[in-house]
């Protein structure tokens, strides 16, 4: 059997969090399987849904390097890929169901169907559809209306049955007879719902594997009930977990940013979305928490799904991203760091201090827009502020002569840096010539160069700061 997966969004608002994750577990699985990933636009909602909404929800896939094979910029046999485009599709199935007596026309007003399930409450009854046109023996009066010219809804005859899933995440799940009544496929305005044109298009583009959230778990026994009027096969269901906050409540706008959009917009690498996304709901077979979408080709199965809520926790997506900043190429980070405002001094070094400059920060950054103002912060400051912590090493008996000491040192150099063999011999010298040994000695020229009481290895920082920021920071230290 070919693997065939699909990712259908709606284009009506930006990409979200959890569509990615859908997404990207349906293009893992074909890459895994050699299948194909079909990406199919629900576009029914016409007052909502906007061709520009389709247009950025395609980009920020593309941004994630998630790529369909199949879909409305990439047709193939199975298209229209926009369900805008495929009504008479849905038509010619609803009205294939009802010749075939699974569905009927209803013409039931919006306030009969109200009326319908008051009645259904004040009797303690679930509202399941009591109107007279589930009746056959009215399908002749609703021929004549549609001839007159109203415009009926279709119905669909719900078995009386109970209805068994075998899911990939969730299990074995039972739907009890009663659980769903008759219910609308296609609208008086002849707009089909959700449930059946996603069974019409998943059949006719043969769709073997269905993984998506676990919000559809309820919709499901109404597609097990139109598969199976239409002797269509059923494909196997996987229902991810849902994402949660921190309060343990359905992701939303509350918990921070929802939109992939919004995090393209912060600078957070595609490759560390996409790993921490497959992390919320699976589990790499090695136990891994960081690797490329790349990496999970050989690997990636429905098996590693897990049923519990996944908790979606910003600081552990900023962490992951560190950890991909930290294992990006150093050429690839600089190409990065330049294209960020404020790094005009950056750009302007040779390319040896850039490395040793990316080499050296990196591993303080979380973010691409970290360097810039780590560059500023920790080589470029010629003003430190002097917290609790420097103030208290400034007191030290030997921190004043350091201070002395350095400050003619940092004078007497000619070149734009200081190298390291000079620094090494600064420091040999206080310690010989001082008597200045272990903390108060590192710490005190540490204080004396950089104004922080902690930070880089010195030995890597101070050869990257020009010597005239040295000088004025020693000078103000002074004072």
């Amino acid at each position: 059997m070919t693997v065939r997966v699909r990712f259908a969004p709606s284009p009506t608002g930006y990409l979200h969090i959890g569509g990615a994750r859908t997404a990207l577990y349906n293009y893992l699985y074909a890459k895994a399987t050699g299948g194909t990933f079909i990406l199919r636009i629900e576009d029914t909602d016409l007052e909502r849904s906007k061709s520009e909404y389709e247009t950025l929800q395609i980009d920020d896939l593309k941004w994630l390097g998630i790529f369909h094979d199949e879909g409305p910029d990439k047709p193939g046999k199975f298209g229209p890929y926009r369900q805008s485009e495929r009504l008479e599709i849905y038509m010619k199935y609803a009205n294939l169901l009802i010749e075939q007596g699974k569905a009927y026309y209803d013409f039931c007003t919006e306030e009969e169907l109200e009326a319908m399930k008051e009645k259904a409450a004040a009797e303690g009854r679930d509202p399941i559809y009591q109107g007279k046109w589930k009746d056959p023996a009215f399908h002749a009066e609703a021929l004549q209306k549609i001839a007159a010219g109203e415009k009926p809804a279709i119905r669909f005859r719900a078995p009386k049955k109970a209805y068994t899933l075998n899911d990939k995440v969730k299990g074995s799940v039972t739907y009890p007879e009663g659980m769903v009544g008759d219910f609308v496929i296609v609208r008086s305005n002849g707009l089909p719902v959700y449930n059946y044109c996603c069974v019409v298009d998943d059949m006719l583009m043969e769709i073997t594997h269905v993984i998506r959230g676990e919000d559809h778990l309820n919709n499901t026994v109404r597609q097990l009930m139109i598969y199976e009027a239409l002797n269509s096969k059923i494909p196997e269901f996987a229902h991810v977990s849902l994402l949660i906050g921190h309060d343990r409540q359905k992701l939303s706008k509350r918990h921070g940013a929802t939109s992939v959009n919004l995090y393209r917009n912060e600078h957070y690498l595609p490759e560390a979305m996409c790993n921490y996304l497959c992390l919320l709901g699976w589990s790499h077979p090695e136990e891994r928490d960081i690797f490329n979408k790349e990496d999970l080709f050989k690997v990636f199965s429905l098996d590693r799904f897990s049923a519990h809520a996944a908790m979606y926790d910003l600081e552990k997506l900023k962490w992951v991203n560190g950890e991909h900043l930290k294992k990006m190429s150093t050429i690839d980070l600089i190409t990065l760091i330049e294209k960020e405002p404020e790094t005009e001094f950056f750009s302007k070094q040779s390319q040896d201090w850039k490395n040793a400059c990316v080499e050296l920060l990196k591993k303080y950054a979380s973010f691409v827009t970290d360097f810039p103002k780590l560059v500023n912060e920790l080589i470029l400051n010629e003003n430190p502020e002097m917290t609790d912590p420097l103030k208290e090493i400034m007191a030290w008996e030997t921190t004043p002569k350091i201070l002395s000491f350095i400050k003619e040192k940092v004078d007497s150099v000619e070149s734009e840096f200081v190298t390291e063999a000079e620094l090494n011999s600064w420091m040999e010298s206080v310690k010989k010539d001082m008597g200045v040994k272990g903390k108060p000695l590192f710490m005190g020229v540490r204080a004396a160069l950089t104004g922080h009481d902690h930070g880089p290895d010195l030995k890597f920082l101070i050869p990257l700061t020009p010597v005239t920021i040295l000088r004025n920071r020693v000078h103000q230290l002074s004072k």
